[in-house]
């Protein structure tokens, strides 16, 4: 009759046998195609050695994909960080010349109000002086 400790020890080389056939399964199984995995992990019973090495090939395929999509996200992000300040500073820049238009149009309608009433003065002027100069002839006469 086996002891607990031989036992035991049986059952320790056989999971170490079992993880080496497993490497060497993943091993295997690194230039497959992701649809010949998934095929092949399903066509075997879980738990068993095909079907351990196709979920752990799996999920190191799946993991260097979320790695690299992390990466390509991080690029991204940079991207977009730096064309926000970019546009933030556009915004500045549109916001001061918005406000030198503004200003020049108020000095302009400043201006344009004075031309009015130098226009309207020289109008006036000429009026009076018309009348003044018909009032002349006519007194002549």
């Amino acid at each position: 009759m086996a002891t607990v400790a031989e036992e035991t020890n049986d059952a320790e080389i056989t999971q170490a046998k079992d993880a080496d056939t497993v490497q060497a399964l993943v091993q295997l199984l690194r230039g497959r195609s992701y649809e010949e995995i998934r095929q092949r992990m399903y066509d075997s019973p879980p738990g068993s050695n095909w079907w351990l090495a196709c979920k752990t090939e799996l999920d190191i395929r799946n993991g260097e994909q979320m790695a690299s999509a992390l990466s390509a996200t991080s690029r991204v992000l940079e991207r977009l960080r730096a064309s926000t300040e970019h546009f933030e500073q556009l915004a500045d820049t549109l916001y001061q010349t918005t406000t030198e238009i503004r200003d020049v149009i108020k000095g302009t309608q400043e201006s344009s109000r004075r031309l009015e009433i130098a226009i309207y003065a020289a109008i006036g002027i000429t009026l009076v002086q018309l009348f003044d100069l018909t009032f002349e002839i006519f007194r002549k006469r």
